[in-house]
């Protein structure tokens, strides 16, 4: 079920995209989302935007909207509705402990239930091409969208430093790498090998998950990045890695969208 668009952002009648702050169906739980949309007339790609611990914050919305100027229309859930909504932060060290602690509260199985109602309200709307969805995400975000590359839906996946992947799961269980071989369209992953968050031994655990399981997938390797190296609010931001990255996604929605 599609939920009217709410609280239409400034006017945008000049603007090459439109965005909108829309409110997504889930049962009896109304997900807030940030929705970017090319502001033209067509049917387009649509791009499922996951936000890190910090909410759909700045950053996100900017993907979303960086997306939509490429011809995408691109959406944005708060993973945190159920806990904390209307949540959004910066990164400053009580940010980020606030932020691992709403993760901490989040399902493997809720979560992919949220996607899935993300999904069907792409679906629903008029400009979308309802078979051509992907997926990106960042950090919590990359965690997540490896999950969700389990849908049929989605036809593309990439997916930065999202860590955890190879001993965990949201909410405990079975670490998400061992869903694998669910995984059912190509994959990118990009990951600094300056994070001290996520070893390189796990970033080679999903690589080899991915080559033995035969996932079409790219795995990106910056030497001098660290964790966050694509989000420009952050000081760990590397504009050189952050655009080559920008690149290879584009190149994978394009050719899988």
């Amino acid at each position: 079920m599609t939920i009217a668009t709410v609280n239409p952002e400034k006017d945008q009648a000049n603007s090459s995209i439109r965005t909108s702050r829309v409110k997504i169906a889930n049962g009896d739980l109304l997900i807030d989302a940030y929705l970017a949309e090319p502001n033209r007339v067509g049917n387009f790609s649509a791009v499922i935007v996951i936000q890190e611990i910090f909410g759909v914050n700045i950053h996100i919305r900017e993907v979303a909207e960086r997306l939509a100027k490429e011809g995408y229309v691109a959406i944005a859930p708060a993973l945190f509705q159920r806990t904390a909504s209307n949540f959004e932060s910066a990164y400053a060290p009580e940010d980020i402990q606030v932020g691992r602690g709403l993760k901490d509260k989040t399902k493997a199985d809720e979560i992919i239930s949220d996607i899935q109602a993300a999904i069907a309200y792409l679906k629903d709307l008029p400009n979308v091409k309802g078979e051509a969805i992907g997926s990106i995400g960042f950090c919590f975000g990359g965690h997540v969208v490896y999950l969700t590359a389990t849908l049929p839906e989605i036809k593309a996946t990439a997916f930065f430093y999202g860590g955890g992947i190879p001993s965990s799961t949201p909410g405990g269980g079975e670490p998400t790498i061992s869903r694998t071989k669910d995984i059912k369209a190509p994959i990118y992953a990009f990951f600094g090998e300056e994070d001290t968050g996520i070893p390189l031994t796990d970033v080679d655990k999903v690589e080899s998950a991915l080559t033995e399981a035969k996932i079409p997938h790219k795995v990106f390797r910056y030497p001098h990045a660290g964790h966050g190296f694509f989000c420009n609010h952050r000081g760990s931001y590397h504009p050189e890695s952050a655009a080559d990255a920008w690149n290879h996604v584009l190149a994978l929605f394009k050719e899988n969208l």
